[in-house]
């Protein structure tokens, strides 16, 4: 990750954005804490795909100086649908656009990363918003940057340990939502799928769990990102499947409240 290594100007605090088509959301970091000591979201309205990105984010820049202030360390955190989870033993280098043509629709000119999960022996494969790299080099001329879901998963596993329960997350955005099922550190089941109404949600859900032979009076689902119990995606999963909650987050020990910390799950532990 870059960083600043002078211990002269040292300023301790670290600047985590995720990016989407939707806008950004930031996060500070105090290094010394490792903990979170800001928060905000900067949604993007009427987004076109020939718009340029500097006239989306350059009043995001103006309105919150705290954009540009100094910082050790700047992380960029990718959030689409665009990714693929490969392990070690399958994976190479050589070939990332071959991973990702099942999943989504690839072409030549397609710029292709990946993240290494060394604690579970695979990689993420995906694609990264270039033209918002390009923009932030301009802005802050050297950072790291991951995938959103190489942090969700990260984090979910981490979470897991010595848990043998077969247990769903689905994590909310706006356009697309994440289902991963894990036993005890072990991934058994990530995918990505775009909805528009509470239906498509609850079907992508119940045709997962027939597939991994997970019954809906028995298995536990974990709901986190953009959702709470009153919206209507909630309602659908508590109707259909028995054990459903929003995901216990008491862990987060910062100022923010349960709904931030669920939203800004990814965000805060980038």
């Amino acid at each position: 990750m870059w960083q600043n290594t002078s211990v002269i100007d040292k300023m301790y605090k670290k600047l985590a954005i995720q990016v989407s088509l939707n806008g950004l959301s930031f996060a500070i970091f105090d290094t010394l804490t490792n903990k979170p000591i800001g928060l905000d979201k900067i949604p993007v309205t009427n987004f076109q795909i020939n718009t340029k990105i500097e006239s989306l984010f350059s009043e995001a820049f103006i309105k919150y100086p705290e954009l540009k202030s100094g910082y050790d360390e700047v992380v960029i955190i990718h959030s689409n649908n665009l990714s693929t989870f490969v392990p070690n033993a399958l994976f190479d280098e050589e070939y990332l656009g071959s991973y990702l043509q099942f999943n989504t629709k690839v072409f030549e000119t397609d710029f292709f990363a990946f993240d290494q999960l060394p604690n579970y022996e695979m990689n993420n494969v995906y694609i990264p918003y270039v033209n918002m790299n390009n923009y932030f080099i301009d802005q802050f001329g050297a950072f790291d940057y991951r995938h959103a879901n190489t942090i969700l998963i990260e984090k979910l596993l981490d979470l897991s340990k010595n848990i043998d329960d077969r247990k769903m997350f689905v994590h909310v955005s706006e356009t697309h939502f994440e289902i991963v099922v894990i036993q005890n550190q072990k991934l058994e089941f990530y995918n990505s799928f775009d909805y528009k109404t509470p239906e498509d949600f609850i079907y992508y859900i119940l045709f997962t769990a027939e597939q991994l032979h997970l019954n809906p009076e028995h298995f536990k689902l974990e709901l986190l990102g953009k959702i709470n119990e009153e919206s209507s995606l909630f309602q659908m999963a508590y109707k259909y499947v028995r054990n459903t909650s929003l995901m216990n987050v008491s862990f987060m020990f910062n100022s923010f409240t349960e709904t931030q910390n669920r939203e800004h799950f990814i965000l805060l532990h980038s």
